[in-house]
């Protein structure tokens, strides 16, 4: 059976830029241990695998693989996923509703001039704020010293609205720059409470890298080690969701323009808006532009 496949940068305008992303159309029948498999072979932090829904209402169910691991939320997939099917779809829709495991994750479709150019996820958890950690362990993850970072507006911690990540806010532009991952320091601090990964950002941004109001990076187990992902929607709609949490605002919506990638080559910006009411978030949001780069078809072997 030939399967067709999309490749997307995620979180930019333009071509080499972003996340990138492999999405597998017609991936009913497969396997977990293919879908994994498949995913480890793209080798992109993640591919999204496309079924049929179990709710007609809803329009699609969506697996998506790191090279090795499955997730039960990720940003720059569902973003990047809900473009390539809202560019192929015969129907104009303004949101697809897809099942995950973390639950279901509505995408509102970005368009200009009628034709579709990116999308903006919602959350599908509320903002979970769970262990606090050291600010020397986890400057030890990143190769930095524990006075590098900052515990001003928040000590560091895992949190998460779907996939839980450690966000930690880094003093100085300079610093996020020299970051490194560490993984004899990854090995003794993760996993906690379901976090493998080190999200950290800073708020000391240069006029050249406007509109971004923070520069972030985030390190991650991959295949052959700890890697830097260009652009992680999940983590920065939970740490935009943190933001809003510390913020006194009760009634309104903190928007932010998040930088990531610009110190490996791939710059990506991430637009995100939380709402609050009452003094109590009531949706997180994240989204951007994607740019289609490649697509495909494959066999596996043994298949008809």
């Amino acid at each position: 059976m030939q399967r067709r496949y999309i490749t997307v940068d995620v979180f930019t305008d333009r071509a080499f830029g972003g996340n990138q992303l492999a999405v597998v159309l017609d991936a009913g029948g497969l396997t977990t241990a293919q879908m994994q498999a498949i995913a480890t072979e793209f080798n992109y932090s993640e591919t999204t695998f496309v079924l049929p829904s179990c709710d007609r209402a809803n329009d699609a169910e969506v697996r998506i693989f790191t090279p090795v691991r499955e997730l039960p939320f990720a940003g720059h997939p569902n973003v990047g996923t809900a473009f390539v099917l809202a560019t192929i779809a015969k129907e104009s829709k303004p949101q697809l509703l897809f099942e995950e495991k973390a639950g279901l994750v509505p995408v509102d479709i970005v368009r200009e001039r009628g034709r579709v150019i990116g999308a903006e996820l919602t959350a599908p958890q509320k903002l979970a704020r769970l262990a606090q950690l050291s600010a020397a362990d986890v400057a030890a993850c990143m190769s930095l010293a524990a006075d590098d970072i900052t515990t001003d507006h928040h000590a560091p911690q895992v949190v998460g609205v779907g996939t839980p990540f450690v966000v930690a806010e880094v003093r100085s532009r300079e610093a996020v720059r020299r970051a490194k991952p560490d993984a004899a320091a990854f090995g003794r601090m993760l996993p906690r409470d379901g976090a493998f990964s080190v999200y950290f950002y800073t708020r000391d941004v240069p006029a050249a890298e406007a509109p971004c109001e923070r520069q972030a990076r985030m390190f991650f187990p991959g295949a052959s080690g700890l890697i830097e992902d260009p652009a992680t929607g999940s983590a920065t709609v939970a740490a935009a969701a943190l933001f809003a949490d510390l913020d006194p605002m009760r009634d309104g919506e903190l928007k932010l323009t998040i930088g990531q990638g610009f110190d490996m080559g791939r710059p990506s910006m991430l637009l995100t808006r939380v709402r609050k009411q009452d003094g109590k978030i009531v949706s997180a949001h994240v989204g951007g532009s994607c740019v289609q780069m490649m697509e495909g078809t494959f066999r596996l072997a043994g298949e008809g």
